[in-house]
């Protein structure tokens, strides 16, 4: 790999990366100057069903927004980075865990979800970024109903 095939590689990883860091973090505005094109093929139907929806990048932040910023914590995880580049733009795999949290009387607080995502990026003038996301759930353990609670 030559060095601009590497530096590539790593800017893609941490456009990845900076999705679930500033998601945690609530820094909404991050999302959008730092991660996102301004439009976005969203895809969580094995998590929700329904259709992959295109999104501007404003309303899926401000759909995050909604559904996270009332939990307590949420952490991201994301491992196991595969990249391929074919000039402009990128497909990027990597496993996830995202862990919610949420004390509340009504059940237990956490909910933690597994599996993988598939990004696919372009590169812009402002570097990497994400212009498509697939999220494919494998596995759930704990109480969803948080996530409920906050709507």
């Amino acid at each position: 790999m030559t060095g601009d095939g590497l530096r590539d590689r790593l800017d893609i990883v941490d456009v990845c990366t900076r999705m679930c860091w500033h998601t945690d973090k609530r820094e909404w505005d991050r999302l959008r100057t730092d991660v996102f094109t301004d439009e976005v093929l969203v895809d969580y139907t094995s998590l929700n069903g329904g259709d992959p929806a295109q999104l501007t990048a404003e309303d899926l932040i401000a759909a995050w927004c909604g559904l996270l910023s009332d939990l307590t914590a949420t952490q991201h995880l994301l491992t196991n980075h595969l990249v391929r580049i074919e000039g402009a733009t990128a497909v990027a795999t990597a496993d996830f865990q995202a862990t919610h949290l949420l004390p509340n009387a009504l059940g237990g607080p956490l909910w933690t979800l597994g599996g993988h995502y598939r990004f696919t990026l372009r590169r812009t003038a402002e570097g990497w970024r994400i212009d498509g996301l697939t999220m494919t759930a494998v596995w759930a353990e704990g109480n969803r109903q948080i996530l409920e609670r906050t709507k």
